[in-house]
């Protein structure tokens, strides 16, 4: 049977989901525009004015930022699906 200390902890395990939740999606949807550029990129794409091409190696340097998230995101998803995946039925 279950007992009340195990309904409160699975409510308080919702809350903690819904929170994480609710986080990410306010990140998501409420996420800052950023310029990302190297002093030297920057001086380099300065000294021939060329406004294309500073934002393509803005981007580029973006891009190139966001693979090791990507990487770790993937990777602790995984651990989690490892840990927490299938439930043996005794």
């Amino acid at each position: 049977m279950h007992t009340k200390e195990n309904r409160t902890k699975k409510i308080e395990q919702r809350g903690c989901k819904m929170k994480i939740f609710f986080f990410f999606l306010f990140s998501f949807f409420f996420s800052l525009s950023t310029q990302a550029q190297c002093a030297m990129c920057r001086a380099a794409l300065e000294s021939e004015g060329g406004g294309v091409k500073a934002e393509a190696v803005n981007d580029g340097i973006v891009y190139l930022m966001a693979i090791p998230y990507i990487l770790v995101g993937v990777l602790g998803y995984a651990i989690y699906r490892l840990k927490y995946g299938k439930k043996k039925v005794e």
